[in-house]
């Protein structure tokens, strides 16, 4: 058995953009496919907790109570927008099946909101465009419609998991800048699954850095950048180029590889590739503690003292 997220805790306010980092197998999709109840399973399962959305526990729900939920009021924009579209339906029929599914609509008005919705993200031509296939999109288009579908409903909660992967740099800002006024606009909350600290800096309200399934360090954007509080974040930082006018030396890397999580270490799971680890690193796993201002870090030795 193999706990891919263990013992994760946030919250999400309306409004605010909340970003999920971490490398790649720390558990970052698997949180948010949980709130959803996306884990397929077998063999996956959720054995504990709670997902509080609107006073009501999502664990405790039926099925069909779920699916009135998902894509309606919760919504969720995929990784790898080249391969998220089904290639056999138009990008109009797929933007529009949210308001087909979730509202008592005709087929006139759900098209009608279908071209609202691809004028919205900016698709030029929205008319002739909804008739065409996701092949003849590009990449950005698609992540565009991808945008305009998780819109559909006007759900209060919006799951953003890595969205500009496979995009150029240009695209990616147009596309993440689009996503955060967007969902200004309408007042959703936007919880923004990532590995790009750049990305962080310029959307994030709040941040959890996520390592080996757990919350290691979280606050806010301006706390976790001016000053991070556990080694996983600081090696974070170090690694991420700098453009600010003065030579830099040569990046840092976070030496070694991340534990296999159907194996790890007693204590802290990032003991084998942290410089500042102790004797207690090893024998204890630490726990989420708040130092200031709702600032929390998992971590033994503090850093900044």
């Amino acid at each position: 058995m193999v706990k891919a997220v263990d013992g994760v805790s946030f919250d999400v306010n309306a409004g605010e953009t909340v970003a999920v980092v971490g490398e790649s197998g720390s558990g970052k999709s698997v949180t948010a496919l949980s709130v959803l109840r996306l884990i397929p399973s077998p063999p996956g399962k959720i054995v504990s907790g709670e997902i509080r959305f609107g006073g009501r526990d999502l664990l405790s729900i039926t099925e069909e109570e779920v699916r009135s939920i998902r894509g309606n009021r919760i919504a969720m924009i995929f990784q790898e927008p080249m391969t998220s579209l089904n290639p056999s339906l138009t990008v109009g029929r797929q933007v529009g099946e949210p308001i087909e599914v979730h509202q008592n609509v005709t087929k006139r008005t759900v098209w009608d909101k279908c071209i609202g919705l691809l004028k919205k993200v900016r698709i030029p031509d929205p008319e002739q465009r909804a008739q065409a296939f996701p092949y003849q999109f590009s990449g950005g288009m698609r992540q565009r419609a991808m945008i305009a579908m998780s819109l559909a409903c006007e759900p209060e909660l919006i799951f953003a998991d890595e969205p500009t992967t496979a995009l150029d740099v240009t695209v990616q800002a147009q596309v993440l800048d689009l996503l955060k006024n967007l969902t200004r606009e309408t007042g959703a909350a936007l919880v923004l699954i990532t590995h790009d600290l750049g990305v962080v800096a310029r959307y994030a309200d709040h941040v959890n850095v996520m390592y080996a399934g757990r919350i290691v360090e979280s606050g806010s954007a301006r706390q976790i950048y001016n000053s991070p509080k556990h080694p996983y974040t600081v090696g974070l930082m170090k690694s991420v180029p700098q453009l600010d006018g003065e030579a830099k030396a040569a990046l840092t890397p976070i030496e070694g590889q991340p534990p296999d999580l159907a194996d790890l270490p007693v204590g802290c799971a990032f003991q084998d590739r942290c410089t500042h680890a102790v004797e207690q690193c090893l024998r204890e796993r630490p726990e989420l503690v708040e130092s200031v201002d709702n600032h929390m870090a998992a971590c033994w030795v503090n850093l900044h003292e």
